[in-house]
C-alpha cells in the first residue's frame, strides 16, 4: 500500500514515500538526483523513496501523513522519471480499514491462543492470524490492510506468527480509537448492515 508523509519541522523538506510494507531483510539505498531509493538488498525489492527539497517540486504541507490523490501520484511518478528512476508507483484506492467477512477460522498449528482466519474483503481474500478470543467464522469485522497506518501511528506489515503468514490485522474498537471502546481484549464484531469491501470509517461518519 502506498503511503506518503511530510513533516518539514520534524525531519526537514523531505517527502517520504513508502510502497512496500513487507518484511525487510537487509535495508539499502541508491541515490539519484534528489531521490533516494530504499531497497531490500536481499531480494532487490523497492521499499520506498525519500524525495529531498520536496517543497520545490510538490505542493505539500502538513505534519504527518499526506492525503493521496491521483494527481499527487502522477507528479511523484513524473519526478522519479526525471531523476532517472525507472519505476512507476501505483495507488490502491481501496480503504485502509475495510469491512471483511471471516469465511473460515482454524486453530493455529503451533499456538493455542492464535487463530488462522480466511477473510473476504470483497476484492480479495486474506489470511490473517488473530489472537482475539472472540474471533469466529461468519463474523463481519474491520480489517486493517497491509500498509495501513493505525490511529496509534503503527504501520501494518506482512508478518509471520509462529510459522504462519499473516496479511493484515483484524481490529478491535480500541485499536481503531473508537469512542467508548471496551477495554477487554477482543475484535470489533460488526452487524449485518455493513457491506463487505466498504470503507469502515466512511460508513461511520
Amino acid at each position: 500500500m502506498l503511503n506518503v508523509y511530510y513533516n518539514d519541522k520534524g525531519i526537514g523538506d523531505v517527502l517520504l514515500v513508502t510502497v512496500d510494507a513487507g518484511q525487510v531483510e537487509e535495508r539499502g539505498h541508491e541515490k539519484s538526483g534528489d531521490v533516494v531509493k530504499l531497497v531490500d538488498q536481499k531480494d532487490g525489492r523497492t521499499i520506498g523513496f525519500n524525495i529531498f527539497n520536496a517543497s520545490n517540486h510538490f505542493n505539500v504541507k502538513g505534519n504527518g501523513k499526506v492525503d493521496i490523490t491521483d494527481q499527487l501520484v502522477k507528479e511523484i511518478n513524473t519526478f522519479l522519471h526525471k531523476n532517472n528512476i525507472d519505476e512507476t508507483i501505483e495507488f490502491d484506492s481501496r480503504p485502509e480499514f475495510i469491512v471483511g467477512y471471516v469465511e473460515n477460522k482454524e486453530k493455529h498449528p503451533d499456538a493455542d491462543k492464535l487463530s488462522v482466519c480466511q477473510v473476504d474483503i470483497g476484492s480479495e481474500k486474506l489470511q490473517i492470524v488473530c489472537g482475539a478470543p472472540n474471533i469466529d467464522k461468519g463474523q463481519k469485522v474491520v480489517v486493517s490492510r497491509v500498509g495501513a497506518v493505525m490511529p496509534s501511528g503503527t504501520l501494518i506489515k506482512e508478518a509471520e506468527l509462529r510459522g504462519v503468514k499473516s496479511f493484515g490485522m483484524i481490529c478491535s474498537a480500541k485499536e481503531l480509537d473508537l469512542p467508548n471502546a471496551p477495554q477487554e481484549k477482543g475484535i470489533l464484531v460488526l452487524d449485518d448492515s455493513y457491506e463487505v469491501g466498504s470503507d469502515f470509517f466512511a460508513e461511520n461518519k
